[in-house]
């Protein structure tokens, strides 16, 4: 299936729960050099941008929305303001990604309601930062319902 960004420091999908890497039996050791953590932290962006489609679609719509603060010429705060809410939602989508990945190892392919309540929970959090982002874009960048909507 999907191969995770380096197969020396996670797993991939189709690897069985029961068979842990070497890599993920160590999980719980230090990095041992902050380099290392940047590196480990940056793998899990990508992986994010990767996998995850709506991620990728909230990084479009950031980029979208900075570029017309910039045109525009948006106020600093007004743009500190937007860049905040548009990090909010990717923060979010990798929480999001994070939680379902560990409920996903916790059950494997086993229909369990607690999981599925913890997935739709962490689905809903970026759904609600995602629609109070659109609204807070709209009325920084002055974008009326006639143009957009």
């Amino acid at each position: 299936m999907t191969n995770l960004i380096d197969k020396s420091t996670v797993f991939t999908h189709t690897e069985s729960v029961n068979k842990p890497s070497s890599r993920i039996s160590q999980a719980w050791k230090v990095a041992p050099n902050v380099f290392s953590s940047f590196r480990f932290a940056w793998a899990g962006v990508i992986y994010t941008f990767k996998t995850q489609r709506n991620f990728r679609i909230h990084t479009a719509i950031a980029l979208l929305a900075l570029s017309s603060g910039l045109i525009v010429h948006v106020t600093m705060v007004k743009m500190a303001i937007l860049a905040l809410t548009c990090a909010l939602v990717m923060i979010l989508e990798l929480l999001n990604t994070a939680i379902e990945a560990v409920v996903d190892l916790t059950v494997g392919t086993q229909y369990h309601q607690g999981a599925k309540i913890a997935k739709d929970c962490a689905a809903g959090a970026v759904l609600v930062s995602a629609i109070a982002s659109v609204f807070q874009g709209k009325r920084i960048l002055k974008i009326y319902e006639k143009v957009v909507w």
